[in-house]
């Protein structure tokens, strides 16, 4: 969730990608967390934020810029080799809350989990 080279792998709701040189984390509070996600027909979106909280290896949070949605994301060691990953956001822009765009970050979750199973 922080390193570039991952991200790029699952960052964006499938049809998108993220290249590599769209991204950049300064992880620090302060720090810049910022991604260009490119559609299929080359539309790019670019998301920046900064991080509010790093607590590692426990959690991360950030704020965008434009809209101030908060994001948390929280890790927990269940013990077994697996780690739950919780997404907890506040503050989110009423075009962020229709159904369309929660199915796209569900399958942004079906990258991640895809990505993960690659590195085990």
């Amino acid at each position: 969730m922080t390193t570039p080279a991952h991200l790029t792998h699952f960052w964006g709701p499938t049809g998108t990608t993220t290249p590599l040189d769209g991204i950049v984390v300064e992880l620090r509070p302060g720090g810049r967390f910022e991604t260009t996600m490119v559609g299929a027909d080359g539309s790019a979106y670019t998301m920046r934020a900064v991080y509010a909280e790093i607590d590692r290896p426990n959690r991360l949070v950030w704020i965008e810029a434009e809209s101030r949605m908060r994001t948390e994301v929280t890790f927990l060691d269940l013990g077994d080799g697996r780690t739950e990953v919780v997404t907890h956001q506040t503050d989110v822009p009423e075009a962020y809350a229709t159904a369309e765009a929660r199915a796209g970050f569900a399958t942004s979750l079906d990258r991640f989990d895809t990505y993960l199973a690659t590195l085990e």
